[in-house]
């Protein structure tokens, strides 16, 4: 074995977006593409002699090429130690967990999320850091602007070792463990959540489906919820992680889980399901021809946090994204505790749960979390529902209808423009910017617009400021109009469009969303002049 430093030259555009660098896996399979960014990242990181990191990924198209190169890459850069997951795999919460658990300097997760996969579908990298959440933007600037100028990278010739055998390798000076991917993070999920009452559930007859797309969460969920849990044999659906998600768009909402979707309006669906996305840090909840909105989600579970043993002394706080529905600010003012506004993108939760400020965190796309982790977690937010199911005993739609009689309703929706030109996009967006000293104060349709700006947020911890963060339009009922780009996306742009409006009357409650939205919707439409610069006339996606 010798360690070889190999001549390079930069790339462009490998700036990281919301959550690491995403493109096609055409680009990161040409020469030294994958390895400039790695080596951007070990020379951000410096020394790292003593250290330990952690690696794996979803599984997808170029997982295990990608896995091999950096298990070398590592070991010329000097670690004392990598942990990496059987077969390359670990879930994008279970590295935050073994990250956590084993102290390490941080981990790299291969996976581009919800994206499709496959050969021609996309991947993505990125860097966690020793507190187990996604590395900020202090990071991710170094790493674009080292990936700017490099010249060469620094790489072991060492044979592959096997990973699929658990167990120890050496290369090089480094120590490589194969490590089982859902031991550590079932262990966890045993310390929060009340096993036995589960159990006890299914062992009533209780029904669940959980489709995990073909995607990484079917480990976790097969060896807890059927292992562990006591679940039926075939309570998971689509169980094994394929590197094409099996033609899935592992994006757990109505439109691409629709088989999940069919099966719970069946007149014998199961009584709950569940679907998590390619890295399983998202979910979507689903009773009897019901679904129920991340947004709501993140309320409920804020409010009935104490029938999970990991919650029972309360909560210090919540956070959600600005765009997420204010339905948990409701439950945070009647707990007396704080809500936090942020702006999109896990990693800026990191600071609020490592100050003690939050507990429960989530997002509008799919994505809830704790501070048991620094990332969201799918099947944590199953668990946490199957916990409340298990102490309720009452359907799903019920806990929620009760839930709205309680706070009240949050009609919310979110209206997804994929792949429009990038240019059209930005120009939307610059041309709302213009409008927005000359809105508050207007009247567009029925309502009267309070406010409007470009969110900024200033980090309550650290000081830290991050700008042009969503364009809102806030009426004066509250009802709420948000523009943003999505940084998830490898191809054009994606404008997400937000529209939200508070229902306190009960007899209110069970209008169709689309229908209860219709009035903002025009109004969002009008005001953005979408179809003049995206060319659409309708969403690509509504959830």
């Amino acid at each position: 074995m010798a360690i070889h430093t190999v001549a390079t030259s930069p790339y462009p555009g490998q700036r990281p977006g919301t959550s690491g660098l995403r493109k096609k896996v055409a680009v990161f399979s040409q020469p030294n593409y994958l390895e400039n960014f790695v080596q951007s990242v070990f020379d951000t990181l410096g020394d790292v002699s003593g250290k330990t990191l952690v690696l794996g990924g979803d599984g997808r198209f170029h997982n295990r090429a990608a896995v091999r190169v950096i298990l070398r890459m590592a070991a010329a850069h000097g670690f004392a130690r990598v942990l990496v997951g059987q077969g390359g795999i670990l879930s994008t919460p279970a590295v935050s967990c073994v990250i956590r658990k084993h102290g390490a300097l941080g981990g790299i997760v291969l996976s581009a999320s919800h994206n499709p996969g496959g050969p021609e579908g996309d991947f993505g990298i990125k860097y966690n850091i020793a507190n187990g959440g996604p590395a900020p933007e202090s990071y991710t600037e170094e790493f674009f602007h080292r990936s700017e100028s490099i010249a060469q990278y620094r790489i072991s010739d060492a044979p592959e070792i096997d990973i699929d055998r658990i167990g120890n390798a050496r290369i090089e000076a480094m120590d490589v463990e194969v490590i089982d991917p859902v031991g550590d993070y079932a262990e966890l999920m045993q310390q929060l959540f009340d096993f036995t009452a589960i159990r006890q559930l299914f062992g009533s007859g209780f029904r669940m489906c959980f489709d995990a797309m073909s995607a990484v969460s079917g480990p976790y969920a097969k060896a807890i919820l059927e292992g562990m849990l006591g679940a039926p044999a075939g309570t998971v659906i689509n169980g094994v992680p394929l590197e094409d998600f099996g033609g899935h768009h592992p994006d757990p909402n109505p439109v691409n889980a629709a088989q999940l979707i069919e099966l719970m309006a069946a007149p014998d669906a199961p009584h709950f399901g569940a679907a998590s996305d390619g890295d399983a840090d998202r979910n979507m909840i689903v009773g009897r021809k019901f679904e129920v909105t991340p947004s709501d989600s993140l309320a409920i579970l804020a409010a009935n946090a104490d029938v999970a043993p990991g919650y029972k002394d309360g909560l210090k706080g919540i956070a959600r994204s600005m765009p997420t529905s204010r339905a948990a600010d409701r439950v945070a003012e009647s707990l007396g505790i704080p809500c936090y506004e942020t702006p999109t993108g896990w990693k800026y939760f990191g600071n609020l749960l490592d100050a003690g400020k939050a507990t429960l965190c989530g997002e509008e796309s799919y994505g809830t979390g704790s501070s048991h982790i620094r990332e969201k977690d799918g099947l944590w937010a199953v668990l946490f529902w199957l916990n409340l199911l298990a102490v309720q005993r009452q359907p799903v739609e019920q806990i929620v209808a009760e839930h709205w009689v309680r706070f009240g309703r949050h009609y919310y929706s979110r209206h997804d423009y994929e792949n429009v030109a990038a240019e059209g996009a930005h120009m939307l967006m610059e041309d709302l910017r213009i409008k927005l000293p000359y809105l508050p104060g207007q009247q567009l349709g029925h309502y009267t617009v309070a406010s409007a700006d470009d969110f900024e947020y200033t980090d309550p911890v650290d000081g830290s400021l991050a700008r042009q963060q969503g364009i809102r339009i806030i009426m004066t009922d509250g009802a709420r109009i948000i523009y943003r780009l999505s940084g998830t996306g490898t191809e054009g742009a994606t404008l997400r469009v937000y529209l939200e409006r508070y229902e306190a009357d009960t007899t209110q409650h069970r209008i169709p969303t689309q229908q209860a939205l219709a009035g903002l919707i025009a109004i969002a439409d009008s005001v953005a002049s979408i179809i003049m610069h995206t060319g659409r006339n309708n969403p690509s996606v509504i959830t």
